[in-house]
């Protein structure tokens, strides 16, 4: 992050808002948004902001597969295979 490039007020960005639209896009940085002086709110690109949804459920997936295991929950991989196979078909 950009101290002086990535955090903006709300007035700043209202009057610049499609140059720093572009500049999101281009540098795929966030972008901070001030209000009276507190950050309010976080503007991220389209491709940054899936890839984090993506890297969450991926961790939710990971927590919960631990729990599963710790539980005791857990099925042998040619098991597992034989089950898939047998529903596939």
């Amino acid at each position: 992050m950009n101290m002086v490039e990535d955090i903006k007020s709300i007035s700043y960005v209202k009057a610049n808002a499609a140059d720093l639209i572009d500049q999101i896009n281009e540098t795929r940085r966030p972008l901070v948004v001030t209000q009276n002086g507190e950050a309010r709110a976080i503007m991220v690109d389209p491709v940054s902001y899936q890839n984090m949804i993506d890297g969450i459920k991926i961790m939710k997936l990971l927590s919960q597969s631990e729990a599963d295991v710790s539980k005791g929950k857990r099925t042998e991989q040619s098991e597992f295979f034989s089950k898939l196979e047998k529903k596939l078909k």
